[in-house]
Formats: C-alpha cells, structure tokens, sequence
C-alpha cells in the first residue's frame, strides 16, 4: 500500500483485464498506482505471457497481478471475476473494466451503499467525449429513462454470488452477475445518481460492438421485442405518413431528455446527447435484426469464442438456487442503511427475489 490518504476499510478493487494492444498501459497503470493509495488492488489477468509480463512491470508493485483460475465456459471475463471474488481480501468489492476511473469520493459513496444492498450499481459517464462516445451516450439516455443502464463496474459483497460464481457461457455477464444475486436472494440496489468516468473505446472498436450489444437483448424478450419493432414501425411510418417520422424522432428525443435528468445528470451528460437518440434507436433496431442472423448461425463472437447465449433466464437461476444449500450461507449486515428512494432504487428488472412480493413494476422494459 503507498503512502499517502488512508485506506478503505475492510475493501478491495478487482479489475479483470485481457489485452490484445497496450497502447492505453501508461493510463491504466498510472490509474491503479492512485488506486492501490486507497484499497488494495488486484489485476487478473488473462493477457498473453508477454503482455502480462509487460503489464507486471508498468503496474505498481503493490498490485496483486495474477492470471485467472479456470473457470467453465466461453466467456473469459467471467473467469477473471469469480478469481478476484476469490482472492480477495475483503468482504466489499469494487469490480470494474480497465476503461473504469473512480475518483475517491465516488469509490466511497459505491461502497457505503453496499450497507443496504449486496450488489450497487452506479452510472458510468465517458470523459472524454469524442462523436462515437457522445453516440453512445444517447444509449445510456434511453437505458437511464427506460429502467437503468448497465455499467462497468459494479460493487459486491464477495459472497453475493457463492461458492460457484456464475455462469461462465454467456454474453451479457453484467446481467447474468445480477440475476444470480437476485436469484440467491440478494439486494441489488440502482445507484443513478453516483457518476464514475468511463474511457471511451477508439471509434473502430465501438463500431465493432454494435452488434454484440444488440445482441444482449435477446437475454430480455420485452426489450427485443421492442427492438425488432422499430425498423418495421420507421419504414410503415415513412411509407404512409412520412410526417410522423419528426414525431417518433422528438419522442425518442425526449425520452432520452428523461434519461439526462434522472438524478441529478442533466450536470454530467451533454443536451446534444438527446439529439442523437433517434439515430441511435434506428441502428439498435437494425441490428436488433442482425443479432436474429448472428442466432442462428452459432452465437455472437466474444474473446474468440462464440456465445449462443445472451443470459441465463431468471426462472432457470432462481431454480438453480433453490437446489443450491450455501444460499444467502453470509448475510448482510443487520444495521442497513435508510433507503433513499430519491438517489438509488432497488433493480425491478427480472422480478422480486425468492420470498418476496413482487413491487409494483416502475419499467416497461428491462434496459441492456
């Protein structure tokens, strides 16, 4: 640990990382040598042996560097999370993507939460913002007004998802992570208004993802269903009455200006975000449409492997944790913190834990 602020109580940073190109190594190291003055930090990593070498020597020598441990299925990010859950040394756990930056205070404020909940889930924001991050905002407007978005990073008791992880096999391990919390009974509680700065990826890996993205959402039928409507719906619209294409263009703009002032963001994401929801939704709906092609031809190709698999269905998980007896085996703490329904909500998306009233639906649609 280096000198300087005081360390985070009874916390730990985990950051599984695979690399193919270091050319973002002197930011992420310079990142993880601010971090590990707070809380121990641990890299798990599954680049090849000469990066991870390179990477040994770039990052501060207070950071735990390991590779990951084998872990069933395709997906190798999950394989690094379920090691750094493993390792670590401390009940509270920071997950995040090394395009994460946490500031101090908002790595206090994710962690404090985790008094009420055994997984929070903050909102990234890009900085900086080229076009295809402001692009990409747009998304995280709609997300934001429809339900939450999915972050980089989230933070987790290290017992939330027990002994054997989660499933390894899938595409949208975000999600899978968060319906195996809910399913074992756990909290996990939407934190929209703590702000984390996320790095954007370069231009030609964003139009590589889009796709892939689309393709999470065959994990949540009502969403997709929605999805694959839009082209169909656009092209009726433009055929027979071309006038309500400005129609359907300002209410997606201004659903996405519901998104931007959702606590507090109207201050961390740019107006010029909403204008580019339309487009946005017409390339989502387009490649909604992709994603059917991807199906059937053997899955969406992530860390060169193909994944049929979007997510694990709720009903299946909360059946696999009924059978599981080291269940909810580590609880929370007893004193919780005061709900404060006005800066997180807990996450409706796939339904009440086991033994709980199901609370009266907030969303239409699950968000990816």
């Amino acid at each position: 640990m280096t000198s300087g602020a005081p360390a985070l109580p009874d916390a730990e940073y985990v950051l599984p990382l695979r690399w193919a190109d270091d050319r973002d190594l002197p930011d992420l190291a310079a990142y993880l040598g601010r971090l590990v003055g707070w809380l121990p930090v641990t890299v798990v990593d599954g680049s090849d042996d000469a990066r991870f070498a390179a990477h040994a020597v770039a990052f501060a020598p207070a950071v735990r560097h390991v590779r990951p441990e084998p872990h069933p299925g395709r997906n190798g990010k999950v394989a690094g999370v379920v090691t750094g859950l493993r390792l670590a040394r401390a009940d509270r756990v920071v997950l995040a993507d090394d395009d994460v930056r946490y500031d101090r205070p908002t790595l206090v404020a994710v962690l404090d939460r985790l008094a009420g909940a055994d997984v929070v889930r903050p909102q990234n924001v890009f900085d900086p913002l080229p076009w295809h991050a402001r692009w990409d905002t747009a998304r995280m407007l709609v997300n934001r007004a429809a339900g939450g978005d999915y972050p980089g990073t989230l933070a987790l008791r290290r017992t939330a998802l027990g002994p054997a992880g989660y499933d390894g096999d899938v595409l949208f391990e975000n999600l899978e992570l968060l319906r195996t919390v809910r399913a074992r009974g756990g909290v996990v509680l939407r934190a929209d208004d703590l702000y984390v700065a996320r790095r954007p990826p370069t231009a030609r890996h964003f139009l590589g993802q889009r796709p892939r993205q689309a393709y999470d959402s065959l994990a949540q039928p009502a969403r997709y269903a929605a999805e694959l409507a839009v082209l169909p719906v656009a092209v009726l619209a433009a055929r027979r009455r071309p006038r309500l294409l400005l129609a359907l263009a300002a209410a997606a703009c201004a659903l996405a200006e519901v998104g931007r002032r959702r606590a507090g963001g109207a201050a961390r994401f740019p107006a010029s975000a909403d204008l580019l929801a339309p487009g946005w939704l017409v390339e989502r709906g387009v490649c909604a449409w992709l994603a059917l092609v991807l199906r059937a031809t053997g899955g969406a190709r992530y860390g060169g492997a193909r994944l049929p698999r979007a997510a694990t269905p709720p009903r299946e998980l909360r059946a696999r944790a009924a059978a599981d007896p080291t269940r909810r085996a580590t609880a929370r703490p007893t004193r919780r913190a005061t709900p404060d329904l006005t800066r997180a909500t807990p996450d409706p998306a796939d339904g009440p834990a086991p033994g709980r009233r199901a609370p009266a639906p907030r969303h239409a649609l699950e968000t990816a």
